[in-house]
């Protein structure tokens, strides 16, 4: 393998030509970076708003689990969470990515 800006010999396991420190495009010296995940509304396993399921999907658990957290929650500090749930209701974006590939059925029949 030769590098293609100066024309120096490289091994197959470099990474970086020796003579001009061009990249060789053999690996990379960083691990591949995961998209961010944003904390949006769900719109497709909502049952209220889609706080829940957007809370369960931004932190990877079932949305059973979160709705129970988020209940005892309401009941054991009396109120805390009624009111993180309505200010969650109110921050949290819809989820675009969702809205944009679905395909309801129409309301208008022929």
């Amino acid at each position: 393998m030769f590098c293609t800006q100066c024309g120096v010999e490289l091994e197959p396991q470099d990474r970086y030509c020796c003579q001009c420190g061009k990249t060789t495009g053999v690996g990379s010296p960083f691990p591949a970076r995961q998209p961010a995940r944003r904390l949006t509304l769900s719109t497709r396993d909502k049952k209220i708003a889609g706080v829940c399921a957007g809370f369960a999907q931004y932190f990877d658990v079932d949305v059973t689990l979160m709705r129970i957290i988020w209940l005892v929650l309401v009941f054991v500090p009396p109120g805390i969470g009624l009111i993180g749930y309505l200010l969650a209701w109110l921050v949290m974006p819809k989820d675009e990515s969702y809205a944009a590939t679905s395909t309801e059925p129409s309301a208008v029949t022929r």
